[in-house]
């Protein structure tokens, strides 16, 4: 835990009108010092670590997909969550990436203050450095905090931002095929 971090927060309570001296709120200052640590942990990983050499010979040349990849993000604008899913998808080239690995490519990039369309264009320009595939295509749906607690307060609406390299932008067939197979209408 970083004590400068617990510092800052501790005089965010005091700022707020709370007093840090108080029962509930004595340890919050630290607590909140590691949840924020944790949250942003995606700027201490590097991703040749994330993928550790984890792609494996081959023949298959169709869609993989992995889709309904939880992610939990903080807006860089308001500091407050942000939580939806990702599908992502690539043409193997000869090379294809291990399952878990894709997950962990997302959830590096998701815990660094983000805004969603970069998050989307981040994790998609990842997948096609790490499996140099045909093409490349990240969908992420999400619900912003900063949205549904504050400002217009509307409690429904769902962001969705796409990506689309390769195959996936050159060619309508297999961006339909994807979306498709994502549960989502062209």
């Amino acid at each position: 835990m970083n004590p400068s971090i617990a510092k800052h927060y501790r005089e965010i309570l005091v700022a707020v009108g709370e007093n840090p001296e108080r029962e509930g709120l004595l340890d919050t200052p630290k607590r909140a010092a590691k949840a924020m640590q944790y949250l942003c942990n995606g700027y201490t990983m590097s991703l040749e670590d994330v993928t550790n050499g984890a792609l494996f010979e081959s023949q298959n040349d169709e869609m993989v997909i992995v889709r309904d990849i939880e992610l939990y993000s903080l807006c860089e604008h308001h500091l407050l969550p942000f939580i939806g899913k990702a599908h992502v998808a690539y043409i193997p080239t000869g090379r294809v990436m291990g399952l878990s690995k894709v997950a962990r490519v997302v959830d590096m990039f998701a815990r660094r203050l983000q805004i969603q369309e970069n998050l989307t264009k981040q994790i998609a320009d990842a997948i096609q450095h790490i499996t140099d595939a045909a093409g490349v295509a990240v969908v992420i749906e999400a619900k912003h905090m900063c949205m549904m607690m504050r400002g217009v307060e509307k409690q429904n609406s769902v962001m969705t931002t796409s990506v689309m390299l390769g195959a996936f932008r050159e060619s309508s067939a297999t961006r339909l095929e994807f979306l498709q197979l994502i549960g989502r209408r062209s």
